[in-house]
């Protein structure tokens, strides 16, 4: 259980990395001096935000996966990392870019997202 909690606590911080590295960057092109940067300064920010993506996530996935002795399959920790990109997009998208709203056919398919983990976890 606390090699679970672990590897999805990483999960969730290289997340949340991963989508201000990979979306952060249009939020930011409001401030002043950043929108002054050009195409290549932005990926190379890019780039140093996502290195926490990654000292995250590869910790998460070697603690996490049955073959290294952690609790989750490999085909398990994708749908968990799926699911977990989601939720941090989804509250990123309402509290960072408060323009954008969830629709319902956002949450339909966030219901059928649960299903799959549902039956990915069934033996």
């Amino acid at each position: 259980m606390k090699k679970a909690i672990l590897t999805i606590s990483l999960l969730i911080l290289s997340n949340t990395f991963m989508t201000l590295a990979w979306y952060g960057h249009l939020k930011f092109s409001e401030w002043k001096w950043f929108s002054k940067l050009g195409l290549i300064a932005i990926i190379l920010i890019s780039w140093g935000i996502a290195l926490f993506e990654y000292i995250f996530q590869v910790p998460a996935n070697r603690i996490g996966f049955n073959g290294n002795g952690g609790p989750f399959s490999l085909v398990q920790l994708k749908v968990i990392q799926e699911v977990i990109t989601l939720v941090v997009f989804s509250l990123f998208t309402i509290f960072i870019f408060k323009n954008q709203t969830i629709k319902w056919n956002h949450i339909v398919a966030f219901i059928f997202i649960i299903f799959a983990v549902y039956f990915m976890f069934r033996d």
